[in-house]
């Protein structure tokens, strides 16, 4: 497939995506408070991932959600490090991917949470790929949260949960047995 029949699907895909939410806005809005809460301030977000259908549907999914909040996105590890220490005022939440060409997301995390300047940053893992042993590492590495990359509506209820928490300042880490979050299973009939 060409690039120009790529950016049509893209372009379908979020048409989609804007007009189920535009006019029915409970299809995936689970709190109408939440997303009233968010257009309060804006919020300076950074996304660092090497795919760049991830980062599209990243930013148009945010777009959507709440189309005020800055977005800054980097495509590997090197770029990250060198974006926040370049950075006046340090962004106020991270979305890292882990597998990143030049620097891992593993080695980004560990060298933002010794920076005296970054340590307070906000740290969310999104990973196509999870075990124990990794969630462990992660979570003695000072992430917040880590989250399995899946599909848009997930990404959704991603933000909805993380927006609201990092804008009222309330984004703490959690216990260990709460750090891995899925959204999943919450539209799955009980």
């Amino acid at each position: 497939m060409d690039f120009k029949g790529a950016n049509q699907i893209k372009c379908s895909i979020f048409s989609k995506i804007y007009f189920n939410r535009s006019t029915n806005p409970g299809s995936y809005c689970s709190c109408d408070l939440q997303n009233a809460f968010l257009m309060a301030s804006q919020l300076h977000v950074l996304l660092a991932d090497d795919d760049e259908d991830d980062r599209f549907f990243f930013e148009m999914e945010l777009s959507v959600f709440t189309p005020k909040h800055k977005l800054a996105m980097v495509a590997d590890g090197e770029k990250l490090m060198s974006y926040l220490h370049s950075q006046k005022k340090i962004p106020d939440v991270l979305f890292l991917d882990l597998n990143m060409p030049r620097i891992h997301g593993e080695e980004c995390l560990a060298e933002i949470k010794k920076s005296e300047k970054l340590k307070h940053l906000p740290v969310i893992i999104q990973s196509t790929a999870s075990n124990n042993t990794v969630n462990d590492k992660l979570y003695s590495l000072g992430a917040n949260y880590f989250c399995r990359k899946t599909g848009s509506d997930e990404l959704h209820q991603l933000l909805e949960f993380v927006l609201p928490l990092v804008e009222a300042k309330k984004l703490h880490r959690p216990e260990r047995n709460k750090f891995i979050l899925s959204f999943r299973d919450l539209s799955l009939p009980a």
